[in-house]
């Protein structure tokens, strides 16, 4: 009897893989491969031509995003078992699998890719480009954003503290929030910068627990609309503004803090000299930097082919040390270094749970696409946190003078 294409598929893995298959395959015709757990469903032949043109992590993605394969089970648990099954494939590897193909009818041109993928222009990191990034991500839908997260809207690792036991996510995004304001030494009357503000979580916060006045700039525009909105519900207008506003345009003004929370990976590496001066520019002498930032090794600083082409594009992390190293060349001195990554995982999984209990929600906000894509997204990066393949850290930073005092506590008086 001949042998059904999920047999004749992992067959094929299998050899690549040098051992069996990690998750299983069931194919468009009923038949099934592999171990017992997640399975992976081919719902046509169309899924199998969209790996053969990209092969790889971007082809997976668009056969999930577009609903021409599916996973059954644990998703979170099948990415677990397939990460440690990465093969390139030679030119003889690849050779057989397009023998293969052609035994299973899956030629034919190459299908188009998902609308939800970015297609940008321009050089990379101008202006331009950069708010037609920003707004792939960020102007996605802040009905969307105000679904998944907290009320905080904090769209960041939140602080998971032992006091806290099995506190919610709220709770979390609360005590990062307090956390920040107290290494930065916020007080009554101080001047606050939140560079990249999102949806105004830190702004608010400051102000109402810290009587700070503050200025917080993002270049989407739906997150400007939002935090004028919340600024009226709060009564806090007259204290804090919101600006339409890159990095890049900002002059003629000091501040005793600034912050900075998930924003640098969006400014691209040649970019991010000039993002650590105008940091330090913006800064009193002795006045305070907090930099919340992802960190990631050599390998895929964009996050991946899924996470720059589907969620966001033109984003690039970096070591932990040559973040450190910018920042001391623009004149900063680091203080503390608070690693972070065990945080993002619960935080991300929070997430998560929220999206599959208002699944229904989210579909009728972003379309089907759009909520296959954020699955596959959340799920893969509370696994790289957790492996330590992605980390997370909040460096505290300060400007000393011209006599080289910088103001800052001898012990870490935040703690």
């Amino acid at each position: 009897m001949p042998k059904s294409a999920a047999h004749r598929l992992a067959d094929f893995a299998e050899r690549i893989l040098g051992g069996p298959l990690p998750v299983a395959v069931r194919t468009w015709d009923g038949h099934q491969a592999g171990p017992a757990g997640p399975t992976v469903v081919l719902k046509n032949r169309r899924a199998l031509r969209r790996l053969l043109y990209s092969p790889g992590e971007l082809g997976l993605a668009r056969a999930y995003v577009s609903g021409d394969l599916d996973v059954e089970g644990d998703l979170t648990e099948g990415f677990r078992r397939a990460w440690a099954y990465r093969p390139q494939l030679s030119a003889r590897d690849f050779g057989e699998a397009v023998r293969l193909a052609a035994r299973l009818g899956v030629f034919g041109l190459p299908p188009k890719p998902p609308a939800e993928e970015a297609r940008l222009r321009g050089k990379l990191h101008t202006l331009g480009r950069d708010r037609s990034a920003i707004s792939h991500h960020y102007d996605l839908s802040n009905a969307f954003y105000q679904l998944l997260m907290d009320d905080s809207m904090a769209y960041s690792s939140g602080y998971w503290s032992e006091s806290a036991g099995s506190a919610d996510l709220a709770r979390a995004q609360h005590d990062k929030l307090e956390l920040i304001c107290r290494k930065l030494g916020l007080r009554p009357g101080m001047r606050l910068l939140d560079v990249g503000c999102g949806w105004g979580s830190l702004l608010v916060h400051a102000a109402k627990h810290h009587g700070v006045e503050a200025v917080g700039v993002t270049i989407s525009a739906e997150q400007v609309q939002h935090v004028k909105t919340r600024l009226a519900h709060h009564d806090l207008d007259d204290r804090v503004e919101v600006r339409r506003q890159d990095y890049r345009e900002l002059a003629g003004e000091s501040f005793d803090a600034v912050a900075s929370v998930e924003m640098g990976e969006h400014v691209g590496e040649d970019n991010y000299p000039t993002y650590t001066a105008t940091l330090y520019r913006m800064l009193k002498p002795t006045g305070r930097l907090l930099l919340q930032q992802m960190s990631r090794g050599a390998v895929a600083p964009g996050g991946g082919a899924f996470i720059e082409r589907y969620i966001a594009p033109d984003m690039t992390m970096r070591p932990l040390s040559r973040t450190l190293g910018h920042l001391e060349t623009a004149g900063f001195e680091i203080r503390d270094m608070h690693a972070l990554r065990e945080h993002y995982v619960p935080t991300v999984r929070a997430w998560a749970d929220t999206l599959e209990q208002r699944w229904d929600d989210a579909v009728a906000l972003i379309g089907e696409a759009g909520a296959r894509a954020w699955r596959l997204y959340l799920a893969g990066g509370a696994l790289a946190f957790e492996e330590n393949r992605m980390g997370v850290d909040q460096i505290l930073a300060v400007r000393p003078d011209e006599n080289g005092r910088n103001g800052m506590p001898w012990t870490r008086e935040w703690a």
